[in-house]
């Protein structure tokens, strides 16, 4: 048994997972999350904000903390699509790894979604096929199996901060952007998804399912109950908006967003419902931290 510290630094969110890991099977101890932005402006400079990374570096310093009081042997990290799509990505990875000594690199698109797919469904009964819908800050992965690993796969460009950036400008959002960013949603979720398997079972993870689930008191979302989710965060300014109950007040400004998208995401898998799961790319990590660590032989 390895005690594994796992930091998942996404576009919209840093977070961290403390678990002891045995073969296929783990057990957390500890899960953190804090809204760090990373993907702020990204879309629009190409580059990774320098307050955007300091607020990670920050989070970072806590989780290192936190990792070490835990006693955690290993410490890994995975960096997805903002530090992808940045022109000093390949800097900020490398500070990571030297100021916080985080045995982490950046995943391709193709290795988050499988990843995603493991956690996912890590524990779960995968015989009928399932699609796992896993909703960021700067991509959208969107996965379908029915065993151990995915039948398919693709990483899109769609995400909860790199959308609200795009499309939704007024505030509370005008209704022609809310229906922009759907309609840029569906086009490139329905395209990407043309050759894949139908699913029969769904599974949403990251942070907009689990904070749809929160506000709706519901472990399985409906079609329906997020199109009036969608209505009612849509219709407050973002100050009411922080209020919702449920609602982390640091996820207010993209929950819109990502309630838009996870609506498409549906649509294009033809799913009328999705299951949510808190396991989710932290646990196919941690699965996996070995080949993170073999990477790095300095950690």
């Amino acid at each position: 048994m390895t005690r594994v510290a796992v930091v998942d630094l996404g576009s919209n969110s840093t977070r961290l997972l403390v678990a002891d890991v045995d073969g296929d099977g783990v057990t957390e101890l500890e899960r953190r999350s804090i809204v760090t932005r990373l993907g702020q402006g990204v879309e629009r400079t190409g580059r990774l904000d320098p307050e955007a990374m300091e607020r990670v570096y920050a989070a970072l310093a806590e989780y290192r903390r936190a990792a070490d009081e835990l006693g955690a042997q290993e410490i890994v990290g995975v960096l997805t699509s903002a530090v992808r799509d940045a022109s000093n990505g390949a800097e900020f990875t490398d500070a990571v790894r030297e100021r916080f000594g985080v045995a982490a690199r950046t995943v391709p698109g193709e290795e988050e979604a499988r990843l995603t797919y493991r956690g996912a469904t890590s524990g779960r009964s995968t015989s009928a096929p399932t699609a796992v819908i896993d909703i960021g800050g700067g991509s959208t992965e969107l996965i379908v199996g029915a065993g151990a690993r995915p039948d398919f796969h693709v990483s899109t460009q769609v995400g909860v901060v790199r959308h609200s950036e795009r499309h939704l400008h007024a505030d509370p959002p005008a209704p022609g952007q809310l229906r922009a960013l759907r309609e840029d949603a569906a086009q490139t979720f329905a395209e990407a998804v043309r050759e894949a398997p139908r699913a029969q079972q769904g599974v949403a993870v990251a942070g907009t399912a689990t904070q749809s689930a929160s506000i709706l008191q519901a472990d399985t979302l409906e079609r329906g109950a997020l199109e009036a989710l969608l209505e009612r965060l849509a219709s407050v300014p973002l100050e009411q908006r922080r209020n919702t109950p449920g609602l982390d007040p640091a996820r207010a400004p993209t929950i819109v967003a990502g309630v838009a998208i996870l609506l498409e995401a549906t649509a294009a898998l033809g799913l009328e419902s999705v299951a949510v799961s808190e396991q989710d790319i932290l646990i196919g990590v941690a699965l996996e931290h070995s080949a993170f660590r073999l990477s790095h032989p300095q950690f």
